[in-house]
């Protein structure tokens, strides 16, 4: 505390650290820049990394696999000999990932999981056999270690956490399962440090650096967002259903313009062609599905959008949320 004034309580039963970064910036970056000093400088060997999705497990396991676009130790003379032995939710129950105790420990071992892998259901003594079913599979007897894959991890005496998005943590679940491993060390990396709590915002109590979507700006890590207006345009002519249809239509003629620059760009340097999206925000749950249908509607440049949009809010579940 006499150091960083700003985090007054670690929000977990162990020590972690919270860095608020705006998106873009290169969090996944900087997840490989911790792993490397932790290991080169502190001797660590073992690290998990929480995805909250899995797009972003998806991601975050490419990030890390030699050989690709985006890997992360680029560079890093130490793990160009020795790679990091890469843990997945897909291959930790042929054992990759448990080390015999006889070996000496050359390369670390690099955990990714998605979270819902590791979220806690057993009810322990008091739970049926229907109930012991829910339990997640990293939590069940593994007969080649002797133990769950989680009780492994959790006996581990240097194991560091790198949560990815971490204000997708903090319900009560995901908190209790990642306090249950045990971890000597957290790092939380989000552009969103807080959790809404009913109407109340609640502030991260462990954010030890910030750099804001405003300093990304300044740095130009982030593009400017241009503003699209009309000439002599004046919205009290309009209804507010109106407005929003005016609204709506100059955001796809935007969005139809950007495809087709995009796709003479990457046809003339023989670049692929990348897929435009647009985002549209709506007031809430409610609205959302009202612009869904509104924008996939026959009316609506010819239908042209049918079966394009997706609608993203709190009760989406499942593939969709993915």
């Amino acid at each position: 505390q006499s150091e960083f004034e700003d985090v007054t309580s670690f929000d977990r039963d162990f020590p972690s650290l919270c860095f608020a970064l705006a998106t873009g910036v290169g969090k996944t970056r900087l997840m490989g820049a911790f792993i490397s000093y932790l290991h080169l400088s502190e001797g660590i060997q073992d690290f998990i990394v929480l995805a909250p999705n899995l797009t972003i497990y998806n991601k975050l396991i490419a990030d890390f696999t030699p050989n690709t676009p985006k890997y992360v130790f680029k560079g890093i003379s130490e793990f160009a000999q020795t790679p990091p032995v890469l843990i997945t939710g897909d291959n930790y129950e042929s054992g990759v990932g448990v080390r015999d105790s006889s070996l000496f420990k050359e390369s670390i071992h690099l955990n990714v999981f998605n979270i819902s892998k590791i979220t806690a259901k057993d009810k322990g003594s008091f739970a049926t056999d229907d109930e012991r079913k829910n339990v997640p599979r990293i939590r069940r007897l593994a007969e080649s270690i002797g133990e769950s894959y989680f009780d492994y991890l959790s006996g581990l005496d240097d194991l560091v956490i790198l949560m990815d998005e971490s204000h997708r943590y903090r319900a009560s679940a995901g908190m209790k399962a990642i306090n249950e491993l045990k971890p000597i060390l957290g790092l939380e990396l989000t552009a969103t440090p807080q959790v809404e709590k009913g109407k109340n915002t609640v502030p991260f109590k462990n954010v030890i650096f910030s750099y804001p979507i405003a300093n990304a700006l300044i740095d130009g890590y982030i593009k400017e967002p241009a503003v699209a207006t009309r000439e002599n345009f004046d919205a009290s002519n309009y209804s507010e259903e109106g407005l929003e249809e005016v609204k709506l239509k100059d955001g796809i003629i935007i969005h139809e313009n950007t495809k087709v620059e995009l796709e003479v760009y990457a046809r003339e340097n023989e670049l692929p062609i990348v897929k435009p999206f647009m985002l549209v925000v709506a007031q809430d749950t409610t609205h959302a599905n009202d612009l869904q249908n509104q924008m996939e509607g026959d009316d609506f440049f010819e239908g042209r959008y049918k079966g394009k949009v997706i609608t993203v809010h709190s009760n989406t579940k499942g593939e969709e949320k993915d």
